[in-house]
């Protein structure tokens, strides 16, 4: 880390970064970094449901790679990383209740970062996992995307 800043204001920075997506307007997580570990949380809305029912697939990938993705960022100050690669099992189907997804950094070479995540129920039960692959991009963290205190 530079001079200028600690560890906590980029993760604070990439945590404003996330918020200011658009598509987490319908989500509404919220997102606590940590080195090499993040952690969402967000209520299942029944707007998130298949035809059958239960939460549909596509949450469980945003929710998991997301958090492996910031796991991974929480080590990258200068620009904004890429999912190269992401993985996804899902274990059982979830209709209602709070979702948490956590991700950590499991290994880094030069260019590339492997990340693993976790879904939990609201009880603690693992619903599904995921693992990825990710890069540094050339999108560098400025406030115009939202890195900012």
């Amino acid at each position: 880390m530079s001079a200028f800043h600690t560890a906590d204001e980029h993760y604070r920075k990439l945590e404003r970064t996330y918020a200011s997506a658009p598509i987490n307007l319908f989500y509404a997580p919220t997102l606590l970094i940590s080195e090499g570990k993040a952690v969402i949380t967000f209520d299942v809305d029944p707007k998130m449901h298949h035809a059958a029912g239960a939460v549909h697939g596509s949450v469980y990938f945003k929710a998991l790679d997301d958090a492996a993705f910031f796991a991974a960022n929480s080590l990258v100050e200068d620009v904004f990383i890429l999912t190269v690669s992401f993985n996804v099992h899902m274990f059982r189907p979830v209709t209602a209740g709070r979702l948490t997804a956590s991700g950590w950094l499991t290994h880094r070479t030069g260019r590339l970062f492997f990340a693993e995540s976790e879904l939990s129920d609201q009880d603690g039960t693992q619903i599904a996992r995921g693992s990825g692959t990710f890069m540094k991009s050339g999108i560098y963290l400025t406030r115009e995307i939202g890195y900012k205190l």
